[in-house]
Protein backbone atom coordinates (compact mmCIF):
# COMPACT_ATOMS: atom_id res chain seq x y z
CA UNK A 1 0.00 0.00 0.00
CA UNK A 2 1.22 3.52 -1.12
CA UNK A 3 2.09 6.24 1.65
CA UNK A 4 -0.10 9.37 1.57
CA UNK A 5 1.91 12.26 1.95
CA UNK A 6 1.01 15.79 1.02
CA UNK A 7 4.55 17.78 1.11
CA UNK A 8 3.72 21.82 2.17
CA UNK A 9 6.18 24.60 1.26
CA UNK A 10 5.13 27.39 3.24
CA UNK A 11 5.67 31.18 1.76
CA UNK A 12 5.31 33.73 4.45
CA UNK A 13 6.53 36.77 2.45
CA UNK A 14 5.34 39.21 4.62
CA UNK A 15 6.78 37.66 7.69
CA UNK A 16 3.36 37.22 9.88
CA UNK A 17 4.75 36.23 13.17
CA UNK A 18 0.89 34.69 14.50
CA UNK A 19 0.77 31.61 11.62
CA UNK A 20 0.36 28.50 12.62
CA UNK A 21 3.32 26.37 13.20
CA UNK A 22 4.08 24.64 10.38
CA UNK A 23 3.43 20.87 11.93
CA UNK A 24 -0.12 22.51 12.48
CA UNK A 25 -0.31 23.33 8.83
CA UNK A 26 0.75 19.93 7.75
CA UNK A 27 -1.23 18.04 10.29
CA UNK A 28 -4.31 19.73 8.69
CA UNK A 29 -3.19 19.46 5.01
CA UNK A 30 -2.48 16.01 5.56
CA UNK A 31 -6.08 15.44 6.53
CA UNK A 32 -7.70 16.58 3.68
CA UNK A 33 -5.48 14.86 1.13
CA UNK A 34 -7.27 12.42 -0.95
CA UNK A 35 -5.00 11.14 -2.88
CA UNK A 36 -2.20 8.49 -3.14
CA UNK A 37 1.25 8.92 -2.88
CA UNK A 38 3.11 11.95 -2.64
CA UNK A 39 1.95 15.31 -3.81
CA UNK A 40 2.86 18.60 -3.13
CA UNK A 41 1.34 21.69 -2.62
CA UNK A 42 2.41 25.73 -2.12
CA UNK A 43 0.85 27.65 0.17
CA UNK A 44 1.32 31.55 0.49
CA UNK A 45 0.36 33.81 3.12
CA UNK A 46 -0.16 36.94 2.20
CA UNK A 47 -1.27 40.56 3.30
CA UNK A 48 -4.29 42.12 1.79
CA UNK A 49 -2.98 44.23 -1.07
CA UNK A 50 -1.72 40.70 -2.37
CA UNK A 51 -4.98 39.24 -2.06
CA UNK A 52 -6.35 41.37 -4.08
CA UNK A 53 -4.50 42.07 -6.45
CA UNK A 54 -4.62 38.04 -7.01
CA UNK A 55 -8.79 38.01 -6.45
CA UNK A 56 -8.74 41.27 -9.04
CA UNK A 57 -6.81 39.48 -12.06
CA UNK A 58 -8.05 35.62 -11.58
CA UNK A 59 -11.81 36.55 -10.46
CA UNK A 60 -12.50 39.60 -11.32
CA UNK A 61 -13.08 40.94 -7.77
CA UNK A 62 -11.36 43.90 -6.60
CA UNK A 63 -11.24 42.85 -2.81
CA UNK A 64 -9.15 40.49 -0.80
CA UNK A 65 -10.57 37.02 0.15
CA UNK A 66 -9.89 34.82 2.82
CA UNK A 67 -8.28 31.96 0.62
CA UNK A 68 -7.49 31.53 -3.28
CA UNK A 69 -6.55 28.28 -4.99
CA UNK A 70 -4.81 27.63 -7.96
CA UNK A 71 -4.96 23.83 -9.19
CA UNK A 72 -1.72 22.98 -11.01
CA UNK A 73 -3.03 21.61 -15.07
CA UNK A 74 0.31 19.28 -15.27
CA UNK A 75 1.62 18.52 -18.97
CA UNK A 76 0.40 14.76 -20.08
CA UNK A 77 3.96 13.54 -19.25
CA UNK A 78 4.12 10.55 -16.87
CA UNK A 79 5.67 11.39 -13.38
CA UNK A 80 9.34 9.99 -12.87
CA UNK A 81 9.74 7.38 -10.40
CA UNK A 82 9.76 8.77 -7.27
CA UNK A 83 8.55 12.29 -8.47
CA UNK A 84 6.12 13.97 -6.21
CA UNK A 85 2.65 15.10 -8.01
CA UNK A 86 1.82 18.77 -7.60
CA UNK A 87 -1.42 19.68 -6.43
CA UNK A 88 -0.78 23.61 -6.79
CA UNK A 89 -1.39 27.06 -5.38
CA UNK A 90 -2.90 28.47 -2.31
CA UNK A 91 -3.11 31.69 -0.83
CA UNK A 92 -4.30 32.58 2.37
CA UNK A 93 -4.87 36.28 3.72
CA UNK A 94 -3.97 36.72 7.16
CA UNK A 95 -5.74 39.67 7.74
CA UNK A 96 -8.94 38.46 6.52
CA UNK A 97 -8.57 35.32 8.15
CA UNK A 98 -7.92 36.69 11.32
CA UNK A 99 -10.66 39.57 10.79
CA UNK A 100 -13.55 36.60 9.57
CA UNK A 101 -12.48 34.26 12.56
CA UNK A 102 -13.20 37.13 15.28
CA UNK A 103 -16.62 37.96 13.36
CA UNK A 104 -17.46 34.38 13.30
CA UNK A 105 -16.90 33.73 17.29
CA UNK A 106 -14.15 31.16 15.79
CA UNK A 107 -10.63 30.46 17.00
CA UNK A 108 -7.93 31.50 14.82
CA UNK A 109 -6.34 27.87 14.57
CA UNK A 110 -10.06 26.92 13.76
CA UNK A 111 -10.90 29.13 10.94
CA UNK A 112 -7.31 28.50 10.02
CA UNK A 113 -7.26 24.71 9.56
CA UNK A 114 -10.73 25.55 7.81
CA UNK A 115 -9.80 27.83 5.27
CA UNK A 116 -6.81 25.25 4.44
CA UNK A 117 -8.85 21.99 4.00
CA UNK A 118 -11.23 24.10 2.16
CA UNK A 119 -8.64 25.18 -0.03
CA UNK A 120 -6.64 21.76 -0.88
CA UNK A 121 -10.77 20.25 -1.54
CA UNK A 122 -10.75 22.66 -4.02
CA UNK A 123 -7.05 21.64 -5.77
CA UNK A 124 -8.77 17.79 -5.55
CA UNK A 125 -11.74 18.91 -7.81
CA UNK A 126 -13.83 19.64 -5.43
CA UNK A 127 -16.36 23.08 -6.01
CA UNK A 128 -19.30 24.81 -4.43
CA UNK A 129 -21.02 26.12 -7.04
CA UNK A 130 -24.47 24.29 -7.16
CA UNK A 131 -26.57 23.33 -4.19
CA UNK A 132 -25.54 19.41 -4.60
CA UNK A 133 -21.58 20.02 -5.01
CA UNK A 134 -21.58 22.74 -1.80
CA UNK A 135 -23.67 19.87 0.32
CA UNK A 136 -20.58 17.54 -0.46
CA UNK A 137 -18.20 19.52 0.06
CA UNK A 138 -19.13 21.15 3.24
CA UNK A 139 -19.86 17.33 4.31
CA UNK A 140 -16.33 16.32 3.47
CA UNK A 141 -15.01 19.87 5.67
CA UNK A 142 -16.76 19.15 8.65
CA UNK A 143 -16.03 15.61 8.81
CA UNK A 144 -11.95 16.01 8.10
CA UNK A 145 -12.49 18.97 10.68
CA UNK A 146 -14.37 16.74 13.35
CA UNK A 147 -11.63 14.05 13.15
CA UNK A 148 -8.92 16.85 13.84
CA UNK A 149 -11.87 17.79 16.86
CA UNK A 150 -13.03 21.26 15.82
CA UNK A 151 -16.27 22.08 15.73
CA UNK A 152 -18.61 22.10 12.34
CA UNK A 153 -17.66 25.82 10.79
CA UNK A 154 -21.56 25.83 9.46
CA UNK A 155 -22.89 25.27 12.26
CA UNK A 156 -24.66 28.51 13.36
CA UNK A 157 -23.92 30.13 16.47
CA UNK A 158 -26.73 31.32 18.64
CA UNK A 159 -26.59 34.77 17.93
CA UNK A 160 -26.56 34.04 14.22
CA UNK A 161 -29.72 31.98 14.41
Amino acid sequence: MTAMTLLLDIQNPEGFTDIPADAELACWAQAAWQGEGEAGVVVRVVAEAESRELNHSYRAKDCPTNVLSFPYDPPLVPLEDGEADYLGDLVVCQPVMRREAQEQGKTVPQHWAHLLIHGLLHLQGYDHITDAEASEMEALETEILGRLGFPDPYQLSPEEK
